[in-house]
C-alpha cells in the first residue's frame, strides 16, 4: 500500500521535487548539528527526515528511469547483470 507521503510526492513537478530534496537535506544537516550540540527534544525526528530524503531520492530516480530511452535502459540492464555476477 502506498503511503500518503509517497502519493503526495507523485504530484510534485521535477523542479519542486529537487527543491524539496535540497530543503530537506539542509534541514537534516541542521537537525544533526543541533542534536550534537544541545540535543533534540525528540531525536526520532532525525529518522523521519532521513526517511523523507530517501522517499524524495527514490521518486527522483524512478522518474529518471522512466525518462530513459530504450538504449539507456538496455545499458542499465547490462550493468546490473555484471554487478550480480561479481
Amino acid at each position: 500500500m502506498a503511503t500518503k507521503k509517497f502519493l503526495e510526492l507523485q504530484e510534485f513537478s521535477d523542479a519542486d521535487l529537487q527543491s524539496e530534496l535540497r530543503d530537506t537535506e539542509a534541514q537534516y544537516q541542521k537537525l544533526k548539528f543541533d542534536h550534537a550540540i544541545k540535543g533534540l527534544d525528540n531525536p526520532l525526528v532525525l529518522r523521519e527526515v532521513r526517511r523523507d530524503i530517501a522517499r524524495l531520492r527514490t521518486e527522483a530516480r524512478r522518474r529518471a528511469i522512466a525518462a530513459m530511452s530504450a538504449e539507456e535502459l538496455a545499458n542499465r540492464s547490462k550493468k546490473r547483470a555484471r554487478r550480480r555476477r561479481k
